[in-house]
């Protein structure tokens, strides 16, 4: 039997194939790398517009329902409360003491996500660990993004 397994519904074949894990490169915008090395806003604006973006999870998606993308993951400064959101241009460039799970999202889900959160974020951080950290008011974001 080939790597494909039929099940059968009733009298019908249905072919279920094997998903693969994401591979590494699937975790990373080479377009917001390159902003981000060069510190160009209008870059970054441009990588965040055009491509995805990787975001800390508390907890992944369920791999088998589409609609769960998982728990993104925030921080809140224990002295002011205040709430930031990291973004990466890659997941080997997030801090090992976040939570290990990761997502790639699209410019319209972080679109979304600033604007219902609008009111709770009050920055975003790119890269905080480096090699090429930036900071940005997400008003700043959802312009660039809603351009």
């Amino acid at each position: 039997m080939s790597e494909e397994a039929l099940f059968y519904a009733g009298t019908m074949a249905v072919k279920k194939s094997k998903k693969r894990a994401p591979a590494a490169a699937d975790f990373r915008s080479e377009a917001l790398a390159q902003a981000l090395e060069k510190q160009d806003m209008a870059a970054v604006a441009l990588a965040l517009r055009n491509g995805n973006t990787v975001v800390p999870l508390i907890r992944p998606g369920a791999r088998d329902d589409p609609r769960d993308s998982g728990e993104v993951w925030t921080y809140r400064d224990p002295g002011t409360g205040e709430v930031a959101l990291l973004l990466f241009s890659d997941a080997k460039n997030k801090p090992a003491n976040l939570p290990p799970g990761v997502g790639i999202y699209s410019p319209v889900w972080l679109r979304s996500f600033l604007s219902t959160h609008r009111e709770l974020i009050t920055t975003v951080f790119l890269d905080i660990a480096g090699p090429h950290p930036m900071q940005a008011p997400p008003e700043e974001l959802l312009r660039a993004l809603e351009a």
